[in-house]
């Protein structure tokens, strides 16, 4: 069964809006100060270990709008363009980018279908709203957290309020020289109550 990995930039506090400034969004802009080689490799290694993507409607256009014109991304963007794309919208009527399918209906089912099916990895990044519904819905196997040393006080947060409590098993710890610490955690199969 393939596994749904959850990758995203998170602040100290939580936040994960914006990370690259694109959105233009009160609390965006934040990780690029501490983009480095090292998490160039991370990014370009999970991407690699997947063979599909599944996002959110909002980040699927963001992504959508940038990659297939970005220059200057070799092999990594030849893999963002030509990867399995899976994006969860009800109201999305065509999905233009490359090798890309919408589930608009029944998004649980059609997610552990997905699952079901021979292959790699399907990793999620950003898509807030899809990640909380996986999460609720125990459909992450993995979350992959990467915390940017710093606080921008306030934003979108990846564990929002509202969420059933979760307890989760640390698997990994990378640090980068820059300071972004990765955390990785998978669900508890005994949960602490």
């Amino acid at each position: 069964m393939r596994k749904i990995i959850v990758s995203e930039y998170v602040t100290l506090d939580g936040v994960m809006e914006d990370p690259g400034g694109g959105d233009k969004s009160k609390y965006g802009g934040w990780s690029l100060q501490f983009w480095n080689e090292q998490a160039m490799k991370f990014k370009y290694d999970e991407l690699f270990a997947c063979d599909a993507l599944l996002f959110g409607r909002v980040t699927y256009d963001g992504f959508a709008k940038a990659w297939p014109t970005m220059k200057g991304t070799a092999d990594f963007g030849e893999r963002m363009n030509g990867i399995a794309k899976y994006v969860v919208s009800t109201t999305l009527k065509s999905a233009e980018w490359n090798n890309s399918t919408i589930i608009n209906h029944d998004v649980v089912t059609e997610i552990r279908k997905l699952k079901e099916q021979p292959g790699k990895d399907i990793l999620v990044e950003g898509s807030a709203e899809l990640v909380y519904t996986l999460t609720q819905h125990d459909l992450v196997d993995e979350f992959r957290l990467m915390i940017h040393p710093i606080v921008v006080g306030g934003g979108k947060r990846l564990f929002r309020e509202g969420i059933d409590r979760k307890v989760l098993q640390p698997v990994d710890t990378k640090t980068f020289s820059s300071g972004i610490v990765i955390l990785t955690y998978q669900p508890n199969k005994k949960e602490i109550k």
